[in-house]
Protein backbone atom coordinates (compact mmCIF):
# COMPACT_ATOMS: atom_id res chain seq x y z
CA UNK A 1 0.00 0.00 0.00
CA UNK A 2 2.94 2.60 0.67
CA UNK A 3 4.38 1.48 -2.43
CA UNK A 4 1.35 2.57 -4.36
CA UNK A 5 0.63 5.71 -2.32
CA UNK A 6 4.21 6.96 -3.20
CA UNK A 7 3.93 5.62 -7.06
CA UNK A 8 0.78 7.75 -7.18
CA UNK A 9 2.86 10.82 -5.63
CA UNK A 10 5.32 10.23 -8.64
CA UNK A 11 2.46 10.24 -11.02
CA UNK A 12 1.00 13.23 -9.85
CA UNK A 13 4.01 15.23 -9.96
CA UNK A 14 5.15 13.91 -13.34
CA UNK A 15 1.57 14.80 -14.61
CA UNK A 16 1.87 18.25 -12.88
CA UNK A 17 5.14 18.75 -14.52
CA UNK A 18 4.23 17.78 -17.67
CA UNK A 19 1.17 19.88 -17.32
CA UNK A 20 2.98 23.13 -17.02
CA UNK A 21 6.13 21.86 -19.91
CA UNK A 22 6.03 24.58 -22.18
CA UNK A 23 3.93 23.00 -25.56
CA UNK A 24 1.39 21.99 -22.92
CA UNK A 25 1.31 25.54 -21.74
CA UNK A 26 1.47 27.27 -25.37
CA UNK A 27 -1.04 25.04 -26.21
CA UNK A 28 -3.54 25.67 -23.73
CA UNK A 29 -2.58 29.73 -24.06
CA UNK A 30 -3.99 29.52 -27.65
CA UNK A 31 -6.78 27.32 -27.05
CA UNK A 32 -8.27 29.75 -24.49
CA UNK A 33 -7.05 32.57 -26.85
CA UNK A 34 -9.11 30.92 -30.09
CA UNK A 35 -12.03 30.77 -27.29
CA UNK A 36 -11.72 34.27 -26.45
CA UNK A 37 -11.63 35.55 -30.05
CA UNK A 38 -14.37 33.13 -31.00
CA UNK A 39 -16.54 34.94 -28.35
CA UNK A 40 -15.38 38.67 -29.61
CA UNK A 41 -16.28 37.61 -33.19
CA UNK A 42 -19.56 36.42 -32.21
CA UNK A 43 -20.09 39.76 -30.11
CA UNK A 44 -19.56 41.91 -33.15
CA UNK A 45 -21.66 39.52 -35.75
CA UNK A 46 -24.40 39.72 -33.52
CA UNK A 47 -25.79 43.04 -32.43
CA UNK A 48 -28.77 42.59 -34.18
CA UNK A 49 -29.57 39.29 -32.85
CA UNK A 50 -32.21 39.90 -29.71
CA UNK A 51 -31.84 36.82 -28.12
CA UNK A 52 -34.79 35.89 -25.01
CA UNK A 53 -31.74 34.65 -22.81
CA UNK A 54 -28.55 37.12 -21.50
CA UNK A 55 -26.57 34.77 -23.80
CA UNK A 56 -24.21 37.62 -24.44
CA UNK A 57 -23.84 38.87 -20.40
CA UNK A 58 -22.38 34.40 -19.87
CA UNK A 59 -20.28 34.81 -23.47
CA UNK A 60 -18.80 38.16 -21.63
CA UNK A 61 -18.17 35.84 -18.34
CA UNK A 62 -17.04 32.70 -20.54
CA UNK A 63 -14.33 35.19 -21.82
CA UNK A 64 -12.87 36.34 -18.83
CA UNK A 65 -12.77 33.15 -17.12
CA UNK A 66 -10.13 32.14 -20.46
CA UNK A 67 -8.23 35.35 -19.37
CA UNK A 68 -7.92 34.77 -16.05
CA UNK A 69 -6.97 31.17 -16.50
CA UNK A 70 -4.26 32.15 -19.04
CA UNK A 71 -2.97 34.44 -16.64
CA UNK A 72 -2.95 31.95 -13.84
CA UNK A 73 -1.05 29.43 -16.05
CA UNK A 74 1.61 32.04 -17.41
CA UNK A 75 2.04 33.08 -13.27
CA UNK A 76 2.68 29.06 -12.35
CA UNK A 77 4.79 28.14 -15.73
CA UNK A 78 7.51 31.31 -14.70
CA UNK A 79 7.36 29.79 -10.76
CA UNK A 80 8.35 26.68 -12.01
CA UNK A 81 10.91 27.33 -14.34
CA UNK A 82 12.77 29.88 -11.72
CA UNK A 83 12.46 27.24 -9.42
CA UNK A 84 13.78 29.78 -6.41
CA UNK A 85 12.91 29.57 -2.80
CA UNK A 86 11.14 32.71 -1.97
CA UNK A 87 11.19 34.28 -5.35
CA UNK A 88 8.01 34.82 -7.04
CA UNK A 89 5.92 32.98 -3.61
CA UNK A 90 3.92 35.93 -3.20
CA UNK A 91 1.97 36.43 -6.87
CA UNK A 92 2.29 32.32 -7.30
CA UNK A 93 0.28 31.94 -4.11
CA UNK A 94 -2.49 34.75 -5.08
CA UNK A 95 -2.33 33.29 -8.63
CA UNK A 96 -3.22 29.49 -7.13
CA UNK A 97 -5.75 31.52 -5.03
CA UNK A 98 -7.19 33.11 -8.24
CA UNK A 99 -7.25 29.70 -9.91
CA UNK A 100 -9.11 27.85 -7.64
CA UNK A 101 -11.68 30.61 -7.07
CA UNK A 102 -11.95 30.62 -10.72
CA UNK A 103 -12.63 27.26 -11.07
CA UNK A 104 -15.09 26.94 -8.97
CA UNK A 105 -16.95 30.02 -10.38
CA UNK A 106 -16.70 28.44 -14.08
CA UNK A 107 -18.68 25.44 -12.32
CA UNK A 108 -21.46 27.50 -11.34
CA UNK A 109 -21.59 29.65 -14.87
CA UNK A 110 -21.65 26.65 -16.72
CA UNK A 111 -24.50 25.59 -15.17
CA UNK A 112 -25.99 29.05 -15.13
CA UNK A 113 -25.15 29.01 -19.39
CA UNK A 114 -27.35 25.73 -19.39
CA UNK A 115 -29.63 26.88 -17.97
CA UNK A 116 -30.26 29.65 -20.12
CA UNK A 117 -29.41 27.64 -23.25
CA UNK A 118 -32.28 25.32 -21.53
CA UNK A 119 -34.64 27.96 -20.98
CA UNK A 120 -34.06 29.95 -23.92
CA UNK A 121 -35.56 27.00 -26.02
CA UNK A 122 -35.96 26.59 -30.11
CA UNK A 123 -36.65 30.30 -29.86
CA UNK A 124 -32.97 31.23 -29.23
CA UNK A 125 -31.68 28.89 -32.05
CA UNK A 126 -34.30 30.99 -34.24
CA UNK A 127 -33.53 34.38 -32.94
CA UNK A 128 -30.12 34.53 -32.31
CA UNK A 129 -28.58 31.47 -33.84
CA UNK A 130 -24.36 33.02 -33.50
CA UNK A 131 -24.97 33.45 -29.90
CA UNK A 132 -27.17 30.07 -29.26
CA UNK A 133 -24.65 27.51 -31.01
CA UNK A 134 -21.66 29.92 -29.50
CA UNK A 135 -22.71 28.89 -26.11
CA UNK A 136 -23.58 25.20 -27.02
CA UNK A 137 -20.21 24.72 -28.70
CA UNK A 138 -18.64 26.37 -24.86
CA UNK A 139 -20.89 24.52 -22.92
CA UNK A 140 -20.30 21.28 -25.23
CA UNK A 141 -16.56 21.39 -24.57
CA UNK A 142 -16.14 21.71 -20.98
CA UNK A 143 -18.31 18.55 -20.98
CA UNK A 144 -15.48 16.86 -23.01
CA UNK A 145 -12.83 18.27 -20.87
CA UNK A 146 -14.33 17.26 -18.01
CA UNK A 147 -15.11 13.35 -19.00
CA UNK A 148 -11.39 13.39 -20.37
CA UNK A 149 -9.99 14.65 -16.76
CA UNK A 150 -11.98 11.94 -15.01
CA UNK A 151 -11.28 8.95 -17.47
CA UNK A 152 -7.52 9.33 -17.30
CA UNK A 153 -7.86 9.74 -13.41
CA UNK A 154 -9.45 6.70 -13.62
CA UNK A 155 -7.38 4.77 -15.59
CA UNK A 156 -4.24 6.10 -13.88
CA UNK A 157 -6.04 5.04 -10.56
CA UNK A 158 -6.81 1.64 -11.74
CA UNK A 159 -2.69 1.40 -12.99
CA UNK A 160 -1.49 1.83 -10.07
CA UNK A 161 -3.90 -0.18 -8.02
CA UNK A 162 -3.67 -3.44 -10.85
CA UNK A 163 -0.71 -2.94 -12.77
CA UNK A 164 2.05 -1.00 -10.67
CA UNK A 165 5.01 -2.46 -12.78
CA UNK A 166 3.55 -1.07 -15.72
CA UNK A 167 3.48 2.72 -14.30
CA UNK A 168 7.27 2.05 -12.97
CA UNK A 169 8.34 1.08 -16.44
CA UNK A 170 6.67 3.64 -18.40
CA UNK A 171 8.07 6.27 -15.14
CA UNK A 172 11.55 4.78 -16.21
CA UNK A 173 11.27 5.56 -19.45
CA UNK A 174 10.47 8.99 -19.20
CA UNK A 175 12.90 9.65 -16.05
CA UNK A 176 14.97 12.60 -16.59
CA UNK A 177 17.79 11.47 -14.18
CA UNK A 178 16.51 12.77 -11.02
CA UNK A 179 16.94 9.75 -9.21
CA UNK A 180 20.25 7.50 -8.65
CA UNK A 181 22.57 6.56 -11.75
CA UNK A 182 23.76 3.17 -12.44
CA UNK A 183 26.78 3.50 -10.60
CA UNK A 184 24.42 4.13 -7.16
CA UNK A 185 22.58 1.19 -8.00
CA UNK A 186 25.23 -1.14 -8.78
CA UNK A 187 26.93 -0.14 -5.24
CA UNK A 188 23.93 -1.70 -3.14
CA UNK A 189 24.46 -5.23 -1.41
CA UNK A 190 22.80 -8.21 -3.90
CA UNK A 191 21.31 -11.12 -2.73
CA UNK A 192 20.26 -14.36 -4.12
CA UNK A 193 16.91 -16.09 -2.41
CA UNK A 194 16.77 -19.97 -1.72
CA UNK A 195 13.17 -21.30 -0.62
CA UNK A 196 13.53 -23.11 3.00
CA UNK A 197 13.46 -26.61 2.78
CA UNK A 198 11.31 -29.02 3.98
CA UNK A 199 14.00 -29.90 6.76
CA UNK A 200 14.39 -26.47 7.71
CA UNK A 201 10.74 -25.52 8.26
CA UNK A 202 10.16 -28.27 10.13
CA UNK A 203 13.47 -27.65 12.46
CA UNK A 204 11.21 -24.09 13.42
CA UNK A 205 8.17 -25.29 14.24
CA UNK A 206 8.18 -23.44 17.57
CA UNK A 207 9.42 -20.26 15.24
CA UNK A 208 7.88 -17.98 12.56
CA UNK A 209 7.56 -20.37 9.77
CA UNK A 210 10.93 -19.70 7.60
CA UNK A 211 9.99 -18.71 3.86
CA UNK A 212 13.46 -18.76 2.65
CA UNK A 213 17.31 -17.45 2.94
CA UNK A 214 18.89 -14.40 1.50
CA UNK A 215 22.59 -15.41 0.37
CA UNK A 216 25.05 -12.33 -0.06
CA UNK A 217 26.37 -12.18 -3.50
CA UNK A 218 30.41 -11.96 -4.73
CA UNK A 219 31.90 -12.10 -1.80
CA UNK A 220 33.45 -15.13 0.14
CA UNK A 221 32.00 -14.62 3.76
CA UNK A 222 28.36 -14.34 2.67
CA UNK A 223 25.76 -12.94 4.85
CA UNK A 224 22.50 -14.65 5.05
CA UNK A 225 19.40 -13.08 6.06
CA UNK A 226 16.28 -15.83 6.85
CA UNK A 227 12.90 -14.23 5.95
CA UNK A 228 9.66 -14.98 7.37
CA UNK A 229 6.95 -16.27 5.15
CA UNK A 230 5.79 -12.59 4.78
CA UNK A 231 8.79 -10.78 3.99
CA UNK A 232 9.77 -12.94 1.52
CA UNK A 233 7.71 -11.61 -1.47
CA UNK A 234 8.46 -8.06 -3.04
CA UNK A 235 6.48 -5.00 -1.88
CA UNK A 236 6.85 -3.08 -5.54
CA UNK A 237 5.54 -5.86 -7.99
CA UNK A 238 3.64 -8.02 -4.79
CA UNK A 239 5.26 -11.58 -6.02
CA UNK A 240 6.49 -13.77 -3.71
CA UNK A 241 10.39 -14.74 -4.40
CA UNK A 242 10.90 -17.42 -6.77
CA UNK A 243 13.95 -19.90 -5.66
CA UNK A 244 16.96 -18.36 -6.99
CA UNK A 245 15.74 -14.50 -8.26
CA UNK A 246 18.42 -11.25 -7.76
CA UNK A 247 17.13 -9.37 -4.51
CA UNK A 248 19.02 -5.79 -3.64
CA UNK A 249 19.01 -5.28 -0.20
CA UNK A 250 19.01 -1.36 0.60
CA UNK A 251 20.93 0.37 3.32
CA UNK A 252 17.59 0.73 5.38
CA UNK A 253 17.45 -3.46 5.43
CA UNK A 254 14.49 -3.02 2.97
CA UNK A 255 14.52 -6.16 0.12
CA UNK A 256 13.42 -6.36 -2.86
CA UNK A 257 13.61 -7.74 -6.51
CA UNK A 258 16.66 -6.69 -8.66
CA UNK A 259 14.93 -5.35 -11.47
CA UNK A 260 11.46 -3.76 -10.06
CA UNK A 261 13.93 -1.69 -7.36
CA UNK A 262 16.54 -0.76 -9.95
CA UNK A 263 13.62 0.89 -11.93
CA UNK A 264 12.32 2.04 -8.97
CA UNK A 265 15.72 3.91 -7.93
CA UNK A 266 16.49 4.81 -11.48
CA UNK A 267 13.08 7.11 -11.04
CA UNK A 268 13.69 8.05 -7.08
CA UNK A 269 16.66 7.50 -5.37
CA UNK A 270 14.27 6.37 -1.90
CA UNK A 271 13.17 3.37 -0.54
CA UNK A 272 9.75 2.62 -1.82
CA UNK A 273 8.53 1.79 1.55
CA UNK A 274 10.20 4.07 4.16
CA UNK A 275 11.60 6.56 1.84
CA UNK A 276 15.26 6.63 2.63
CA UNK A 277 17.94 8.14 0.59
CA UNK A 278 20.50 6.05 -1.37
CA UNK A 279 22.51 8.75 -2.72
CA UNK A 280 22.82 10.49 1.35
CA UNK A 281 23.96 7.17 2.36
CA UNK A 282 26.73 6.59 -0.19
CA UNK A 283 27.98 10.12 0.46
CA UNK A 284 28.12 9.77 3.88
CA UNK A 285 30.45 6.35 3.47
CA UNK A 286 33.06 7.93 0.87
CA UNK A 287 33.01 10.64 3.04
CA UNK A 288 34.35 8.10 6.09
CA UNK A 289 36.39 6.27 4.07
Amino acid sequence: MVVRETAAEHVEERQSDWAYSKPVVILDIIWNLAFVAAGVAVLVLSTEERANMPLRLWIVGYGLQCLLHMGCVCVEYRRRRRRRVGFGTVAASIAKHLESANTMFSFIWWIIGFYWVSAGGQALAQDSPQLYWLCIIYLGFDVFFVVFCVALACVIGIAVCCCLPCIIAILYAVADQEGASKEDIDQLVKFKFRRASNNEKLADEDQETPGGIMTECGTDSPIEHVLSQEDAECCICLSSYDDGVELRELPCGHHFHCTCVDKWLHINATCPLCKYNILKSGRQDREEV
